[in-house]
């Protein structure tokens, strides 16, 4: 797997280091997320696909943003913690990042290069915004905030198979 958006190294919310390598041979579901966004709801979705696909193959990766509307304004203990207490988030959470802009985590600078959305390649719509990798990281979907977890079934399975 020599795709180098398999080597960027990430942070982990309790602070280990991890790159999308780690999670070889899976579908990746990327997901910049906040606490206080009318869309926060959809944690329990991922929450949902996580459970009913991580032994298939898939794994959602989350990774709060305060970039839109200052809707994620906490430190990474006040996250992990509420989501847990309130959406019961087993999924990986990672440590707050930039998604737009010069500090863009380089995840997402090469996620918004392979699928541009209606900003194109250089700028994420709103937090919730998802990003499918495929297995072998040659493709990437990017779905709108506003497209349910729930709605991603199809798609995911068909990386699955």
């Amino acid at each position: 797997m020599s795709n180098e958006l398999f080597d960027i190294p990430c942070t982990t919310i309790k602070g280990e280091q991890k790159t999308l390598a780690d999670f070889k041979g899976k579908a990746v579901l990327v997901v910049n997320t906040a606490s206080k966004c009318g869309f926060t709801p959809q944690y329990k979705g991922l929450e949902s696909l996580w459970q009913q696909y991580k032994d298939k193959g898939l794994v959602v990766l989350g990774f709060p943003c305060n970039q839109f509307g200052k809707q994620e304004p906490g430190n990474e203990g006040v996250i992990s913690e509420f989501c847990e207490l309130n959406f019961g988030v087993s999924f990986p959470l990672f440590k707050k990042v930039e998604v737009n802009g010069s500090d863009a985590h380089p995840l997402y600078v090469q996620l918004k290069k392979r699928a541009p959305g209606l900003l194109g390649s250089q700028g994420v719509k709103w937090n919730f915004t998802k990003f499918l990798i495929s297995a072998d990281g040659q493709q990437v979907k990017r779905f709108a905030p506003t497209t349910k977890p729930e709605d991603l079934t199809a798609e995911i399975e068909a990386l699955l198979k």
